[in-house]
């Protein structure tokens, strides 16, 4: 029983459904984020990698035959709960030119210095006719301090793609609605209130955030869209055959 309670808890982290509006503080992030990814994953496939890993959260959203992740070894960071399959310097990929038939790179993108070089080795290694999929926030706070360096709006990442020679084959926003605010609001509180203590945690979410998230869920199909305001970009982009 405790063990399937931990089970739903750690699918919830990435893949929130209904009842995650209990237990999730970013509730609205992660599910509109999911619901983007999967909704391109027919495009990814053959032999993947994700560059920045971490724990490989949307893995199982994609149908590939070889699927390896790259993060970057980090000593004041815990990997022991990741599943990295290389470490590199964080400037060469260790893979020889035209490696692979797709690339994802999740929430990764804002904390590179140098992304016109980041982008050189994607496109490096990805085979011509090559897929990547890339997802970077745009409205966000400042997050893994200090390796947060950018926020990208949908022209501007568009921009630095094509700049890099990839061409752009669809860009999506995610939550572009009253649920940015919502988001906000559950951020703030929790930034301002998480501890050490993990129980304590679910009940700060469970006490404090879940009212904002119940309200917003609720006030998001009455208030209209505002495609200007969003959190995410989900862009689609291929490398020329």
């Amino acid at each position: 029983m405790i063990a399937s309670i931990k089970r739903y808890l750690r699918k919830q982290v990435f893949y929130p459904d209904a009842l995650g509006v209990f237990v999730n503080p970013f509730f609205f992030a992660r599910r509109g984020l999911v619901k983007e990814i999967k909704a391109v994953s027919a495009a990814i496939t053959g032999r993947i990698l994700d560059v920045g890993c971490g724990s490989k959260p949307y893995q199982s959203l994609f149908n590939y035959t070889e699927y390896i992740g790259v993060d970057i070894e980090n000593p004041g960071h815990d990997h022991s709960q990741e599943q990295v399959d290389v470490f590199y310097d964080g400037k060469r990929l260790p893979f020889p030119d035209h490696s692979f038939d797709s690339v994802i790179s999740n929430q990764v993108f804002e904390h590179v210095f140098n992304p016109p070089e980041f982008l050189a080795e994607l496109y490096r290694i990805l085979k011509p006719g090559g897929k990547l999929l890339l997802t970077v926030p745009f409205v966000w706070d400042e997050h893994e301090q200090p390796n947060d360096f950018a926020r990208y709006s949908s022209f501007g990442i568009q921009a630095v793609l094509k700049q890099a020679g990839f061409e752009v084959i669809s860009l999506t926003k995610s939550v572009d609605d009253i649920r940015v605010v919502f988001q906000m609001i559950t951020l703030y509180v929790y930034k301002k209130t998480v501890t050490r203590n993990n129980l304590l945690n679910r009940v700060i979410v469970l006490v404090l955030i879940s009212p904002w998230n119940i309200l917003g869920s609720l006030v998001h199909w009455i208030l209209p869209r505002n495609r200007d305001l969003y959190l995410d970009n989900i862009v689609l982009a291929r490398k020329p055959a």
